[in-house]
C-alpha cells in the first residue's frame, strides 16, 4: 500500500511540475472520445492449443469545460463496456459509468475556491468465478459511490489541474440486500450506506507523448478522518490513445484501486485493443 501511495503522490507531483502554456479559454470547450475495441482468436486443428475468443470494449470519455469571468465548472463523464466470450461462455471485461464534476472562483492567478462532486458505479451484474456456482459481486448501485465536499482548485489548463478538498463526505451506496446482508463494500451488515468525512485529492494531467499519442492520467486520494485515516483510498486510472488515422486507432487503459473496506489488497485492470475511434 505505501509503495502504491508513494507512487501515486509521484505522479501528482510531476504533473504539478509539468509546464503546461495552454491557459483556458472562455466559454466552452467540450472535447472528448468515444471508441469501440475488439479482438478475436480462433483455432482448428491447432495442435499447440488455444481457446476460440471474442472480446469487445467500447469507451466513452468526455469532458465539458466552462470558464467566465473569475469562475469555471469542468465535467468528466466516463462510460465504459467489456465483453469477452470464449467457447460459450461471456464474462464481463469492463464496467464503468463515472462522473466527476468541479466549480471554481477564482482566489488568485491559478487558484480558485471550489466545491466538487463525483458519482461512480457500474451497469451491470457482476460475479466471481473463481467459484462454482459463480455468485454475484456488484449491481447497479451496489456499489455506488458519491462524494462532494468544499476545497482548493489548483489549475492551471483543463489538461493540468488539482483539486484539495479537506473535508469531503463519502457515501458508499449498497442497494442490494444479498451484499448488504454481508456487509459488502464496507458498509455495516444489512444497512445500505456507509457515511465517511475526510480528505480528498484529486488531479488531473493529459499531455501528447508525440504527435499521435495522448496520455490521459486520473488520480484520486481519500483519507478517511473517521476511521483508519493511514489506510488512504488510491483510485488512479491512464488512458493512451494512439492514433493511426481519423478514425482508427489503439486504445490501453490501466485501472489501479486499493480501498480497504472492498478489497484488503490491489486492484488492477489493463484493457488494449485497436478499434474505431472518434473524437469529437
Amino acid at each position: 500500500m505505501k509503495k502504491i501511495l508513494i507512487l501515486s503522490l509521484l505522479l501528482l507531483t510531476i504533473s504539478l511540475q509539468a509546464q503546461e502554456d495552454k491557459k483556458p479559454k472562455e466559454g466552452w470547450n467540450n472535447n472528448g472520445d468515444i471508441s469501440l475495441m475488439f479482438n478475436q482468436a480462433s483455432f482448428d486443428n491447432w495442435i499447440k492449443g488455444g481457446e476460440n475468443s471474442l472480446a469487445l470494449n467500447g469507451l466513452i470519455n468526455y469532458n465539458f469545460n466552462f470558464k467566465k469571468a473569475k469562475n469555471v465548472w469542468d465535467t468528466k463523464v466516463i462510460m465504459a463496456y467489456g465483453l469477452s466470450q470464449i467457447n460459450d461462455e461471456t464474462k464481463k471485461t469492463d464496467d464503468r459509468f463515472e462522473i466527476n464534476s468541479t466549480y471554481g472562483h477564482q482566489a488568485s492567478k491559478l487558484w480558485y475556491y471550489s466545491f466538487f462532486g463525483s458519482f461512480k458505479t457500474q451497469f451491470t451484474d457482476g460475479y466471481d468465478y473463481s467459484v462454482s456456482p459463480k455468485i454475484v459481486t456488484s449491481k447497479l448501485f451496489a456499489p455506488a459511490y458519491l462524494n462532494f465536499g468544499p476545497g482548493m482548485l489548483w489549475k492551471k489548463s483543463d489538461n493540468l489541474k488539482v483539486n484539495f478538498a479537506p473535508a469531503t463526505s463519502k457515501l458508499t451506496i449498497v442497494t442490494d440486500d444479498a451484499l448488504s446482508a454481508v456487509g459488502a463494500y464496507g458498509v455495516d451488515p444489512g444497512k445500505n450506506i456507509r457515511y465517511e468525512l475526510g480528505m480528498a485529492i484529486n488531479g488531473y494531467y493529459k499531455f501528447d507523448l508525440m504527435k499521435n499519442i495522448s496520455m490521459e492520467n486520473i488520480l484520486g486520494l481519500y483519507s478517511n478522518y473517521l476511521d483508519k485515516p493511514e489506510n488512504v483510498d488510491v483510485d488512479y486510472q491512464m488512458n493512451m490513445v494512439m492514433t493511426i488515422n481519423k478514425y482508427i486507432s489503439a486504445n490501453f487503459g490501466i485501472n489501479l484501486l486499493y480501498d480497504d473496506d472492498a478489497l484488503q489488497d490491489i486492484q488492477l485492470k489493463e484493457v488494449f485493443g485497436l478499434g474505431f475511434n472518434a473524437k469529437f
